[in-house]
């Protein structure tokens, strides 16, 4: 019998030949010489490790995943395998994993930048940029010329809400490392934050020229082209972007966005589902045992469960819907929060108001609250548009009438909201809340018209502003006693007229059937749609645009304007009364 070739002496060559292919870019042969070792030896280190790090280049990331928890298994006093492990985790979005391998790295070898650089990813993904912004530091400290890492460091200034920082770092890692597309998209998205929409544009283009195919950067051409105006283009854009990545929630949502704003209402509901698939909200889908219904099947004997989801004004707004859904010949029960009990118990069509986090009555099917304009196939002729659909309490308008007389005289009686709510934990609402609310001090040119008496239906933060500012004296401010939107609506019956930025208020003066005047911005808000000065889901609604993004002056003045018009013509009608 032929003595057998010790183990070693065969692999050692077959290790080496491999890592020679692997770094000739002949990665389909050196993967069949490790799986000939591992076949002879299942727990080879070099090859399990090597092979782990080509299945990642390759883009196998749970292989990937598996092969180099093997090499672990074997030696896990490797600081570089903990990190490779770390970065696929990442890329797997399973950022608590990443961040428990990036520490190990880090444990083994202290001053490992790659190991820094993931962990900051981790954290970042852990929604801790403060803590990912200091890895990334220590990891540009150890290697100042680590384009990466100032890349990723400008994601998590962004998120802290700094974009002229965030551009400074894009440009450091386009300075060392120019044709870097993440970098010229991140670029793009600082520009669009600090809201120069045409800069975004060109660092997006750039991006697209280094990488066609790269669907994050077409589908943040197409936000600057929303804020250019140009929507026809960003349609174009968001196909673009589901062509190289059919399953992008985010680009399906905003191209919802844009079908709505354009008036395509019918196609822009269908994509508007694709909001739960989106990681900010898929948090709070609700999960019911009954089937959601949308539509299509009958629901004539049914109990239906219709249920509040997004913002106050979203339940304001399409709880309309109850009466249409009650006119089919179902039950309706309706879920809403809290500071809406009180008023929706003034709403038509609903059987059953419970409050959120409630138990819930037994019920056969079930709505989300925004997708009942789906259900009814609704476009602009078929926006069931009849106001009132709220109503303030008899007693308590009656009340406020007596206080409010005594307090306006012959005056005309304006409310008024300068800033909506401030969601600054997540990124997309903080530039909407930035770009949809004014400092109290902008109103300065409507407080200076006569013969009127403005109340103040300012809640939150805000309406801290009222204390400082010089105009603070020409207004009334109630907001204290007001506890919930039933109280609110019980002041509005009793004003003339509400001006509003875009927020919750606007949409109860709307519902009230109350004259309100909607101080815009011009990245609108979808639901009221392009270059109207009206909308079909209030009457009573009048939109003042911005001509041009964050162009609050020319807003002020057309508001001014108006409201000298009206107040003047209240006065003749009170002389000659």
């Amino acid at each position: 019998m032929s003595k057998p070739v010790n183990l070693p002496q065969r692999l050692d060559p077959m290790l080496r030949q491999a890592v020679a292919l692997q770094q000739n870019g002949a990665f389909a042969e050196a993967e069949e010489l490790y799986r000939e070792i591992l076949d002879l030896k299942p727990r080879h280190f070099d090859a399990l490790q090597l092979l782990g790090a080509l299945a990642l280049q390759a883009g196998r990331l749970q292989e990937g995943v598996e092969l180099l928890r093997k090499a672990l298994a074997v030696n896990a006093k490797q600081a570089p395998i903990h990190s490779n492990l770390a970065y696929a985790l990442n890329a797997l979005q399973r950022f608590d994993e990443a961040l428990a391998s990036a520490e190990r790295a880090l444990a083994l070898q202290p001053k490992f930048p790659g190991a820094l650089n993931n962990r900051g990813n981790a954290q970042a993904g852990l929604n801790r940029p403060l803590d990912a912004l200091a890895s990334f530091d220590r990891a540009i400290a150890l290697t100042p010329d680590f384009a990466q890492a100032w890349n990723n460091r400008a994601c998590v200034l962004r998120d802290l809400g700094r974009p002229a920082d965030a551009l400074a770092s894009c440009d450091h890692a386009l300075a060392l490392q120019p044709a870097y597309p993440d970098a010229w998209s991140n670029r793009g998205n600082a520009f669009s934050d600090l809201n120069q929409p045409e800069e975004a544009e060109r660092s997006y283009r750039r991006a697209l020229e280094l990488a066609p195919a790269f669907a994050d950067a077409w589908n943040n051409l197409g936000l600057a082209q929303i804020d250019l105006n140009q929507h026809a283009q960003a349609l174009s854009s968001y196909e673009r972007a589901l062509a190289a990545n059919p399953a992008a929630a985010e680009t399906h949502w905003n191209e919802s966005l844009c079908l709505l704003q354009m008036g395509r209402l019918e196609a822009g509901w269908q994509k508007y589902e694709w909001r739960w698939e989106r990681s900010r909200i898929k948090a709070s889908r609700r999960v019911f045992a009954q089937p959601l219904w949308l539509g299509d099947f009958s629901i004539g004997g049914k109990t239906i469960l219709l249920h509040a989801e997004q913002g106050l004004g979203d339940t304001l707004q399409f709880c309309r819907y109850a009466a249409l859904v009650s006119k089919l010949g179902a039950k309706v029960v309706l879920e809403v929060p809290p500071e809406l009990m009180r008023l929706m118990s003034t709403l038509d069509g609903v059987d059953q108001l419970i409050e959120a986090g409630e138990a819930l009555p037994p019920f056969d099917c079930h709505c989300p609250l925004l997708s009942l304009p789906l259900a009814f196939k609704t476009d602009l002729d078929s926006i069931p548009s009849a106001t009132p659909y709220l109503y303030a309490h008899a007693e308590a308008a009656r009340q406020w009438r007596d206080r409010i007389h005594a307090q306006a005289d012959t005056h005309l009686k304006v409310g008024l909201v300068w800033a909506g709510g401030n969601r600054p934990h997540v990124a997309e609402l903080r530039k909407n809340d930035a770009r949809r609310s004014i400092a109290f001090e902008r109103l300065a040119p409507i407080l200076d018209v006569p013969n009127v008496q403005f109340f103040s239906l300012q809640k939150g933060p805000a309406a801290q502003q009222l204390k400082s500012g010089e105009w603070g004296g020409r207004i009334v401010d109630y907001t204290e006693e007001l506890d919930d939107f039933a109280d609110t609506a019980a002041l509005v019956a009793n004003l003339d007229l509400v001006i509003s930025v875009d927020t919750s208020t606007a949409h109860l003066a709307g519902a009230l059937d109350r004259p309100v005047w909607i101080l815009n911005r011009f990245d609108t808000c979808w639901r009221w749609m392009l270059e109207r000065t009206d909308t079909p889901w209030y009457p009573g609604a009048r939109l003042f645009r911005q001509p041009a993004l964050g162009d609050w002056d020319s807003v002020m003045q057309a508001a001014r304007d108006a409201l000298a018009a009206l107040s003047a013509s209240a006065a003749n009608v009170t002389h000659s009364g």
